[in-house]
């Protein structure tokens, strides 16, 4: 591998809750589909798809979420899984860790929109001299208003190279009164948080000023363990290593950082006023996703993917409906849907962290009713995949084909269930649901009995590698 090989490392971690409800912490934004049907981590692997193998950083309860999105990309690359979140530092450090040290690596989060990729390549290549003399290359969005949702760099000179330029400070997100200073002073661009640098620049610039997560991070990934292309630090070392960002374990202190101009669009989509300027607005400034229908409306964005939704003479809204929560709130208050999800966290409400449809590794699951002694799902079995062999104590199923023909283990017995009939499974049977054909296999599952809690369930045996009874199937 030559040191003009660049592989990208996209960052996949995130909470979900700022842009509730389509986006909850059990599916962040990344993995969301918001741009044209398709996740904001598909659109980032197109992005940079044509540099090379790419590395995928996340948590292990999201990597099926990422298989899905490289399958759609048809982007090669592996997935290194974390046990928890520790912020941006110590996912770059394992990245470095893992890679010779003259290797590029191009850190990028999963969750930006950036439509113009000739352009971002090409900025990405301008910072190739200075990466390959030793520096840490960032990489700088020319702003076009007072942003305070962001932080800022001031750079300075310019390099031998007249492309980048040596940076002065990072200013962290500023009140709106600074940044309209900031954006007058000519100097100053806004932080993507995106980084592009050799492994060996990286290692050796957390060794001077964050040892201890250089340090932890060693002893995860001298203990990591591949399972096909899932990589996975040693569980206990990377758990001890401390959370912090790049920017503040690194960045404010490395004296080689050079910051590259960006001057084409770019969006982090850190709010739903940020996925509503993806939408282009009508005369009224009015923007629909979905099935709406807007009377005497102005400045209204409604997002509806499931069902029609009716706004009349409102103004200055943000209107987002899902399946089983929606979301009215002024244009001047997004940020605090965060605010409102941890409320939602406090009661214990399931629509604060999860959706109703919810995706497992083999397809997916929708509970469509429940009551007491009962529970209706639609479930959806991906061609070629099968649920785990497993049993309930407390409740029987009846399954009811109504898409495909399903293969069932029903105790000693395997047999096919075709469209238009149904099979029972008893309490206190191992059973099994495969899809042996090449279109999606769709049933619904009548669930009676005493429990139907999704800890009902004792699993013994399954594809995905999957010990946990947090979530059923």
């Amino acid at each position: 591998m030559t040191r003009s090989v660049i592989q990208p490392v996209i960052l996949c971690g995130g909470s979900g809750t700022r842009l509730w409800p389509l986006s909850r912490e059990a599916l962040p934004k990344q993995f969301a589909p918001l741009i044209g049907g398709k996740s904001l981590l598909q659109v980032t692997l197109e992005r940079v798809g044509s540099l090379g193998s790419v590395l995928c950083i996340a948590n292990h309860e999201h990597r099926f979420f990422v298989q899905e999105a490289l399958n759609l990309s048809r982007v090669s690359g592996e997935q290194m899984l974390e046990p928890a979140g520790r912020n941006t530092a110590a996912a770059m450090a394992c990245a470095a860790l893992a890679a010779t040290p003259e290797q590029l690596l191009l850190f990028l989060p999963a969750d930006h929109y950036i439509p113009d990729t000739e352009a971002f390549l090409a900025t990405v290549r301008a910072g190739l001299p200075a990466a390959l003399a030793g520096a840490i290359v960032t990489f700088g969005v020319t702003p076009t208003f007072p942003s305070a949702a962001y932080g800022y760099i001031q750079r300075g000179s310019a390099l031998a190279d007249g492309v980048a330029h040596s940076v002065k400070c990072f200013v962290e997100k500023p009140s709106v009164e600074r940044a309209q200073q900031l954006l007058l002073s000519g100097d100053h661009l806004w932080n993507a948080g995106i980084f592009l640098c050799t492994a060996g620049t990286l290692k050796a610039a957390l060794g001077q000023h964050a040892p201890d997560i250089l340090a932890s991070c060693s002893r995860a990934m001298a203990g990591a363990t591949r399972d096909g292309a899932f990589i996975r630090p040693d569980p206990d070392a990377f758990l001890g290593c401390r959370s912090e960002s790049i920017d503040y374990a690194v960045m404010e202190h490395f004296s080689k950082v050079a910051v590259v101009p960006f001057a084409g669009q770019w969006s982090d989509v850190g709010s739903w006023n940020a996925v509503a300027e993806l939408t282009p607005a009508d005369a009224a400034g009015n923007r629909i996703e979905g099935q709406a229908l807007l009377l005497g409306a102005t400045d209204t964005y409604v997002n509806a993917p499931s069902r029609p939704v009716v706004a009349i003479g409102t103004a200055h809204l943000l209107i987002v409906d899902t399946p089983d929560a929606l979301l009215v709130v002024a244009k001047d208050q997004a940020e605090r849907v965060k605010q409102a999800v941890e409320q939602l966290k406090a009661k214990g409400l399931p629509q604060a962290t999860l959706h109703r449809r919810v995706a497992r590794p083999w397809g997916w699951y929708d509970s469509v009713d429940r009551g007491e002694r009962f529970q209706v799902k639609r479930i959806g079995v991906n061609p070629g995949a099968s649920l785990s062999l497993q049993m309930h104590h407390h409740r029987a199923e009846h399954w009811i084909v109504v898409k495909g023909t399903a293969e069932v283990t029903n105790g000693e017995r395997v047999y096919l269930v075709g469209e238009n009939e149904s099979t029972y499974i008893p309490l206190g049977t191992k059973h099994r649901l495969r899809n042996p054909g090449v279109t999606m296999l769709e049933i619904v599952e009548v669930q009676s009995g005493s429990y139907l809690g999704e800890d009902d369930i004792v699993r013994f045996e399954d594809s995905y590698g999957r010990t946990d009874v947090a979530n059923d199937k």
